[in-house]
């Protein structure tokens, strides 16, 4: 039999249901994980054990509350806890205590989800790496900024976690550690509680093992149970896109496409290249002008007040924000608008578009890796998944990454489900 912390969310929210499993038992599995590994992989900002038992103790002993009911789940550091501290990533917030829960967090405590406390973020959700490392290879970033989600989900601290995306803060991730990681529709997930960055882009989603359980946790989260995904009832039109310009794709992200590619032709799905589309060529520059002009103005009170506690890289991207005007930062969103309004022709035929999830491996430590890849679908609101299945020649995994179209998350969620069983995900 395997370890409780090797189950998935759906299979232990099953097991919990049907009264086979307690909540208690598998707390207790994923704490003796976590103390196992957590001196080399670094995930967590804020763990209380005796807390996370005491609220495993407390759904064993109630009527199941929800499609979460007793799963435990990590929230990431920028998402208030009443219950907990948050600290945003950054010395400025050391101890601090909100006063409620986000959101999101309050919906998956009504969902039945135990918090078994808060994961490491990058700074604000931005540049400044924290102390997690990649549980493959501990010399090499798990990628940001929802390091400690991906990296504790990948070395099976838990089977659920939060993310958030402003740039590529799922999606790289994922691919740097080799789990599922996805960014919904902008504005599926309600992000009220969650520190802002960017609030045009800022997207609430999460990390897993498995398609299906990321369907369960945006389904519990969204009362939208179309979300738990099953097989697509046609097969999917997949076209193959290469963002420009595309000299940012490693061999090993090259050969993660090729891979993707052939294992869905195999299953059936109906391949093919989508051209060029050089109305979308200036959208990873527009992305970040938008980005850091939000995040300059939105982190206001702490680059002004709290400089010296801000880490440098973070400041340099506010100073950066502060240089972006607003004839410019108008200018790039009327850029976004023009190319969402070209979605349609842009997708054609096609259900969804297999891209590059992250340049290539997971870089070495000082840095969380560069999210060009994942810009331009965050500025276009459109929801992503990353898939892992294949290694690069360091041994380490390379997702790939498929784009939907807006607003069709439940379709998206069946066409990675499809491709999860055609690329027969290395885990």
């Amino acid at each position: 039999m395997p370890d409780l912390f090797c189950l998935s969310a759906s299979e232990a929210a099953q097991r919990i249901a049907a009264g086979t499993l307690t909540a208690r038992a598998l707390v207790e599995a994923c704490l003796e994980r976590i103390a196992l590994r957590e001196s080399d992989v670094g995930a967590w900002a804020h763990l209380d054990p005796d807390q996370a038992l005491a609220e495993a103790r407390a759904r064993d002993q109630s009527p199941v509350r929800g499609p979460l009911h007793g799963v435990p789940i990590g929230v990431k550091d920028i998402m208030d806890t009443a219950d907990m501290p948050t600290g945003y990533g950054s010395r400025a917030y050391h101890g601090h205590r909100p006063a409620a829960d986000a959101a999101c967090v309050a919906l998956a405590r009504a969902a039945g989800a135990v918090i078994l406390g808060k994961t490491v973020t990058t700074e604000f959700a931005a540049l400044s790496p924290g102390k997690t490392r990649n549980p493959h290879h501990r010399d090499h970033t798990p990628g940001g900024s929802s390091s400690g989600s991906a990296a504790g989900v990948a070395d099976f601290m838990m089977p659920l976690a939060f993310g958030t995306q402003t740039a590529g803060s799922i999606l790289r991730p994922a691919s740097f550690c080799g789990v599922v990681g996805m960014k919904p529709s902008f504005g599926l997930v309600a992000t009220c509680g969650t520190k802002p960055l960017a609030p045009s882009l800022d997207t609430i989603g999460g990390v897993a093992r498995s398609v299906a359980d990321i369907g369960l946790l945006l389904a519990a989260l969204t009362d939208r149970p179309e979300l738990q995904p099953a097989a697509p009832a046609q097969l999917p039109r997949i076209g193959v896109y290469h963002p420009q310009p595309c000299d940012q794709a490693q061999p090993a992200t090259l050969a993660a496409l090729a891979a993707a590619r052939e294992a869905l032709a195999r299953a059936g799905a109906v391949l093919g290249n989508r051209a060029a589309f050089p109305a979308f060529d200036g959208l990873v520059v527009a992305q970040q002008a938008i980005m850091n002009y939000e995040a300059a103005r939105n982190l206001s009170w702490e680059r002004l007040n709290r400089a010296n506690e801000i880490m440098p890289r973070t400041a340099a991207m506010l100073a950066d924000g502060m240089a972006v005007t607003p004839a410019g930062y108008d200018a790039a969103q009327r850029e976004a608008a023009a190319a969402r309004a070209q979605l349609g022709a842009f997708f054609g035929e096609f259900d969804a578009m297999l891209v590059p999830a992250a340049p290539g491996e997971a870089p070495p430590i000082a840095t969380t890796g560069d999210p060009f890849f994942n810009r331009p679908w965050t500025l276009l609101r459109l929801p992503c998944i990353a898939l892992p299945g294949h290694r690069g020649p360091s041994g380490l995994p390379v997702g790939v990454q498929l784009v939907g179209r807006s607003g069709e998350d439940a379709r998206l969620l069946a066409i990675a489900l499809f491709a999860e069983a055609a690329l027969g995900a290395e885990r």
